[in-house]
């Protein structure tokens, strides 16, 4: 099966991060719209720049230079110590959004992930799952990402570096040519500083000099490193996304509407969709949720939320639709809605679920149901079977299961 991955590489990220929280403590500047970097202390005459702005960036300020340097080129410059504690909170708050996607996530490093969706894309695009997670990024977390879109780890990460910030890039095997051989050799994944004067004595400037190069030639010159180099030229990666095999806390859904909607009936029509798409990744995962959450935002931003805890856990389709249904009905107060969003906590294991004797055999025989209809949508498709109530607003949703 062809691989389906993305790699999402946060935009300036110790800086993004601190101005983030900075805005959430009370703070109204963000540090993110003035010449700043992360670095040391700078009254200590060491540290070097870890993050810079745009604004920084424009003074000629570039990473790893002295702080001091920094200050020469602008004397305005406002220097902030990293806050470890901080960039791992927002860290994992990336990952824990990513886990709604999938559970197969490699974290490369602590700004930067690559997921595997070959499994998970429920007859969507990968191109589209990208834009969803990007505009969800933006909109929850309140940091920009770069997204590389591929068939292979190299080929998504070498696209996530190309245009920032706040991109989503592709890089298949018919755009290489287009797209990575016209780039500087030094722009290629894992060539170093000391392989750089090697290769140009070579007269290999560029990724696809390399890529034109005969493989025997070097790997003689360069050893099991020179076959890599190569195949990474030529966009050839075989290797997996190792992930820890983390199960979600929480699964959600949401989506917003091309038009403001004003009946109540037709915001359960969409809802119903999220329902079904959440419930779906809630099986797949073969677990069970007890907290049903529902969120609603007006056309002026206007944010409502309610939650209910169920008296036994479940992944049914049918059951908690009829308390997101409830939970809806509650907070609707005739306003136009631009948001719907559903979620789903305190999930467990399928096998661990506790007996409840609330739970009756109806309930059941709706999981069972609920089974056979996903493994139709596996084999023929996933709008190969639909419920009724969701007909008309399936194909409509901006998918976020």
């Amino acid at each position: 099966m062809q691989r389906e991955i993305l790699h999402v590489d946060v935009n300036n990220a110790f800086l993004s991060w601190l101005a983030v929280y900075k805005l959430e403590q009370g703070e109204s500047l963000d540090i993110r719209t003035i010449p700043a970097v992360i670095g040391g202390d700078e009254k200590q005459r060491h540290g070097i720049v870890l993050a810079k702005s745009n604004l920084a960036k424009q003074f000629g300020i570039k990473t790893g230079e002295p702080l001091y340097s920094a200050r020469k080129k602008c004397p305005t410059i406002k220097i902030y110590e990293s806050n470890f504690k901080v960039y791992k909170r927002y860290s994992d708050m990336l990952f824990q959004l990513l886990q709604e996607y999938s559970f197969k996530i490699e974290r490369f490093s602590i700004d930067e992930c690559f997921v595997d969706m070959t499994e998970f894309l429920n007859n969507r695009k990968l191109i589209d799952v990208a834009y969803e997670i990007s505009k969800k990024v933006r909109e929850e977390l309140k940091f920009t990402v770069n997204i590389g879109v591929a068939h292979n780890k190299l080929l998504a990460k070498m696209a996530s570096d190309f245009q920032k910030p706040n991109r989503v890039h592709t890089l298949y095997e018919k755009e290489i040519p287009r797209k990575m051989w016209i780039l500087p050799i030094s722009e290629l994944f894992m060539v170093g500083k000391r392989t750089l004067p090697k290769l140009y004595n070579m007269n290999i400037r560029t990724i696809g000099d390399l890529a034109k190069s005969d493989k025997n030639i070097l790997i003689k010159k360069f050893g099991k490193f020179g076959k890599v180099m190569w195949e990474y030229a030529n966009g050839i990666d075989d290797s997996e996304v190792n992930y820890l095999k983390q199960k979600p806390k929480g699964v959600g859904n949401s989506t917003t509407v091309s038009q403001d909607i004003t009946n109540i009936e037709k915001i359960e029509e969409v809802l119903l969709a999220l329902t079904e798409h959440t419930t779906y990744r809630l099986r797949k995962y073969n677990m069970v949720g007890s907290v049903v959450s529902v969120q609603l935002r007006t056309s002026d931003f206007k944010n409502y939320s309610h939650q209910r805890k169920l008296n036994f856990a479940t992944n049914s389709t049918k059951e908690i639709f009829k308390v997101a249904k409830d939970l809806v009905r509650q907070l609707y107060k005739n306003e136009p809605i631009r948001l719907i969003g559903i979620r789903i906590d305190n999930l467990c294991d399928e096998e661990e679920k506790q007996i409840s004797l609330f739970e009756d055999i109806n309930i059941k025989k709706q999981e069972k149901l609920d089974k056979v209809v996903d493994n139709i949508k596996d084999k023929f498709g996933y709008e190969i079977i639909t419920r009724a109530g969701d007909m008309k607003q399936t194909k409509n949703i901006n998918r976020k299961d």
